[in-house]
């Protein structure tokens, strides 16, 4: 399963970074900076109608490269000046051509939050994305049992970070609640086929509590479906593909909220 080919590489990826900088001295760069952020990412979602998380994603493991033509900083730019609520910045290097660098450069140029999206798999990330200037990290259920989400819920939220739980099915999102989590995202991809279904969304949107930040993330192309997921009380989407591909993205995001253009 790709997921877990992709989580393997993961930790031989930290592996390698403890051998640069050990776990305690990232813990303590992290721990050093101003943990009262006021939690910025989940906040802005909790503003009136649906919220965008615009992503900044070169290539995917189901679809190859998506944007040749890939300058990380002035995509970053172009969402912000067309209302994005939040930018999403994938970091993982192998499947998806992302950077650290990515986030880093964002996260200093843009004035809303920035979601560090990669597949965590040690506290070691956690610490070292609020190095790197995240205002939250992706937590992925299906990569950690409900004590480690727990550990790592609150690690994020000791440093000011939100924390972004994803979940596929009914059990996942059991888990996510019971480990406390204050946001929590249903892909609408099957990691094990690769095909999307919005309904996922709309399956498990009433199982979330109220009061949790709810995030549909996949497979959103048109206004229709930002329209159904609306209606079922969705407090944002997470849109990569549909972005990365239109070369006019500032356009493609006002279709998208329904403005006129």
């Amino acid at each position: 399963m790709i997921l877990q080919k992709i989580a393997d590489r993961t930790r031989e990826r930290v592996r390698e970074l403890m051998l640069v900088k050990p776990l305690e001295k990232v813990m303590a760069e992290a721990t050093a900076m101003d943990p009262d952020t006021g939690y910025p990412f989940e906040e802005v979602l909790k503003a009136p109608g649906i919220s965008f998380i615009c992503e900044v994603k070169k290539a995917s493991p189901s679809k190859g490269v998506i944007a040749h033509d890939f300058d990380h900083l002035a995509i970053a730019i172009e969402y912000e000046k067309a209302g994005a609520t939040a930018i999403s910045v994938l970091t993982e290097p192998f499947w998806f051509m992302g950077s650290d660098e990515y986030l880093r450069d964002i996260a200093k140029k843009v004035g809303i939050p920035v979601l560090r999206k990669d597949f965590t798999v040690s506290s070691y990330q956690i610490y070292e994305a609020k190095v790197l200037g995240a205002s939250a990290v992706l937590l992925i259920c299906s990569l950690l049992d409900e004590k480690t989400l727990s550990e790592y819920i609150g690690i994020a939220h000791s440093l000011g970070l939100s924390a972004l739980v994803e979940v596929h099915d009914e059990k996942e999102v059991r888990s996510a609640v019971n480990a406390g989590a204050r946001v929590i995202g249903v892909n609408n991809r099957d990691l094990k086929t690769f095909e999307v279904d919005i309904d996922t969304s709309v399956r498990l949107r009433k199982l979330v509590p109220p009061g949790i930040v709810f995030v549909s993330e996949s497979g959103i192309r048109t206004r229709e479906d930002i329209e159904m997921l609306e209606n079922i009380g969705t407090d944002a989407v997470l849109i990569g593909e549909t972005l990365m591909r239109s070369p006019d993205k500032k356009t493609e995001l006002q279709k998208l909220k329904g403005m006129k253009i």
